[in-house]
């Protein structure tokens, strides 16, 4: 299981209550899950629309099953900007 850093950034921020916190998981998919749980409610809906970035590379379209997470790597959620 790898360990790293997921960043939230505006809305996702907002509703997570925090700037970020640490992963333990092995795809992109359980990351998530895990921070569902630990941010029910308000979090889950804003991150349906989110975008996310894996060490700077974009997920785009793939399934969040299908993408790895590396030691010491960071998950960037993205909501939607105005004007972005």
């Amino acid at each position: 299981m790898a360990a790293g850093t997921i960043r939230y950034w505006a809305a996702a921020k907002a509703a997570a209550g925090i700037a970020e916190e640490p992963y333990a998981a092995d795809s992109l998919a359980e990351a998530l899950d895990a921070a569902r749980e630990r941010h029910p409610g308000e979090f889950v809906r804003v991150l349906r629309r989110c975008s996310f970035l894996i060490d700077g590379d974009p997920v785009g379209g793939r399934r969040h099953e299908t993408v790895r997470l590396a030691e010491g790597g960071t998950v960037e959620v993205l909501p939607p900007f105005a004007g972005g």
